[in-house]
């Protein structure tokens, strides 16, 4: 099954093609600081070929929405370094997702009530969840442009800190409507500067940061991850869509970044990314390709098959199935997950999901 076989470069070596994908599960209570729940939550699920670890803010008014983990901080690397050691020790490999949430935020959910920040001052519409309950998304500070400098920079650190914390690599989320993808998309971004109005301007600042991680990390291990033609978080689908993600897949190319990783959301019920975009970026990027968006075992071998991807992206179903894998393998049917335990809370719906195994003997 070609799910299960292997895929490797001289620098990264995968055991299979299923990844498990970014989920943010917001059990982080500790100033950011990932705890032995999370190390065990990601080694349950260390037979995918590769982890790409929940969203993690690269800075404090990065964090937008409460309990998410850090990556700034000597505590948030320890606490990581615990959940890498966890992930080694049973075979795994694992990325880590790097954040700044950007205009989606709120001051309420932010530590020492800093505000959120954008590439201008533009309120994104809808609302967000804080401690005092639902509240209106508020206008962003636009940046300025000594803070997108420092912008770059806590990348750069952000970076450091992920290798130091063990991880195999970094992926810079640039989806979902958050600040890379603001930058990206001309409704958020009105600058005037060099990061602004045009497509080569508004890409400046995401192909930058990757430039300068695999400066540091090295190619094979970055990647980035993108949201065309979804409508999250206040980002519509725009004209120039297409032609922005072929530029920027042809930078990309250039820079031999390990994978483009798409997240699709028409299984949320937004608009698909159309399979001519999916063939139209292959031909302009020639590095791996990671599909994410509701597939199944059937759906996922396909997209291989077809050379539509090289790696699937399972989400939900490692919720669920931590030998997820091994469920792929035997053909057996997936757990349905809890809906009601995704987000916040302790343990469960956490580490207390069965294997195989122990579900035969209940």
């Amino acid at each position: 099954m070609k799910l299960l076989e292997p895929i490797a470069t001289p620098v990264l070596s995968l055991a299979n093609r299923i990844v498990m994908a970014p989920m943010s599960r917001r059990r982080v209570e500790n100033e950011g600081v990932p705890s032995e729940l999370l190390a065990r939550y990601y080694a349950q699920r260390a037979s995918a070929g590769l982890i790409i670890a929940e969203s993690t803010v690269i800075s404090r008014n990065g964090m937008g929405i409460s309990l998410l983990p850090g990556i700034y901080s000597k505590e948030q690397v320890a606490g990581w370094k615990r959940v890498t050691d966890a992930v080694h020790q049973q075979g795994g490999k694992i990325f880590i997702q790097l954040v700044h949430s950007g205009r989606i935020g709120h001051t309420l959910n932010i530590p020492g009530g800093l505000s959120p920040v954008g590439p201008s001052a533009i309120a994104a519409a809808g609302t967000i969840s804080t401690p005092a309950g639902t509240q209106t998304l508020p206008v962003p500070e636009a940046l300025s442009a000594e803070a997108v400098e420092e912008m770059y920079h806590l990348h750069m650190q952000a970076t450091r800190n992920a290798l130091a914390a063990g991880f195999d690599g970094v992926e810079l989320h640039a989806a979902h409507g958050y600040l890379m993808e603001q930058f990206i998309h001309p409704a958020a971004n009105q600058r005037t500067d060099q990061y602004g109005g045009s497509i080569e301007n508004r890409c400046r600042l995401p192909l930058r940061i990757l430039e300068g991680m695999v400066a540091i990390a090295g190619a094979d291990r970055v990647g980035i991850r993108f949201s065309p033609f979804a409508s999250l978080n206040g980002l519509s689908p725009y004209e120039e869509e297409t032609a922005t993600y072929c530029y920027l897949a042809t930078k990309l190319d250039k820079l031999k970044i390990r994978f483009i990783h798409l997240s699709d959301q028409s299984t949320n019920g937004h608009p698909p990314i159309p399979p001519a975009f999916t063939a139209l970026l292959r031909e302009q990027f020639h590095q791996w390709l990671i599909l994410a968006g509701g597939y199944n075992t059937d759906t996922a071998l396909d997209a291989l098959q077809q050379f539509s991807a090289d790696l699937i992206a399972f989400g939900r179903p490692f919720i669920s199935n931590p030998d997820l894998v091994a469920r792929i393998a035997q053909q057996q049917p997936f757990a349905p997950a809890d809906k009601s335990t995704f987000y916040e809370g302790g343990a469960k719906g956490l580490i207390d999901y069965p294997f195989m195994a122990a579900c035969a003997t209940t």
